[in-house]
């Protein structure tokens, strides 16, 4: 008996909801450590126009509003890279255990219907509810549903609602994006949403794929 057990451990089993949240404060986490490192730059930017070192910057409003937003516009953007790159070291490692025991992919077409079943429902516990392709390397996935922007909300509004959920698809990208690179198969993922949870994904592969 001892022996069975040793052979054969128990599994373990974590509530299914546990990573949900875990993406969740992982974003709000990117987005603190960006606001920190932000306020760090501009303190020594302000500390080097005093010293003389660089140009004052001048105090004007529409300058500093228009400044402000595309700040903004740029630190969402590096949240949006570092999730996406998270998600490649993912989805490359992940895709590798999924494949471990299987032939070669005959084609890009025969790799993203393995993303839509087997990864799909190892992440996210369902299939892509819909799969399109041109045949020329552009495939368009999906979920109507998409599990990672069911607990996703805000109370500030449908805008930061929304925003928060193109933050979250952001690792979803990542994943998907490397275990597509881990089959030997290199292209761009672009995950787009109007409402949430429905969410779509583009993928863009070389025609010669």
């Amino acid at each position: 008996m001892m022996m069975t057990t040793l052979a054969d451990p128990p599994v373990l089993y974590v509530d299914g909801a546990l990573m949900d949240y875990l993406v969740i404060e992982a974003v709000s986490a990117l987005r603190i450590s960006s606001a920190v490192a932000a306020a760090r730059a501009t303190k020594i930017e302000h500390e080097m126009a005093q010293a003389g070192f660089v140009p004052k910057v001048q105090d004007n409003r529409d300058s500093l509003s228009s400044n402000a937003s595309r700040h903004v516009d740029e630190e969402d953007e590096g949240i949006r890279a570092r999730l996406e790159a998270i998600g490649m070291h993912v989805g490359a490692n992940y895709a590798e255990k999924l494949c471990r025991d299987r032939p070669l992919f005959s084609d890009s077409l025969d790799a993203v219907k393995f993303i839509c079943k087997e990864l799909w429902v190892s992440c996210w516990d369902k299939q892509v509810d819909n799969l399109r392709t041109n045949h020329r390397g552009v495939f368009v996935l999906q979920d109507n549903t998409f599990k990672p922007l069911t607990r996703i909300s805000s109370w500030e509004g449908r805008a930061e609602t929304l925003k928060r959920a193109k933050l979250t698809a952001a690792l979803s990208a990542g994943i998907i994006r490397g275990a597509l690179s881990r089959m030997g198969l290199h292209g761009t993922v672009t995950p787009e949403i109007t409402t949430p949870p429905h969410c779509t994904f583009q993928i863009k592969l070389p025609k010669n794929a």
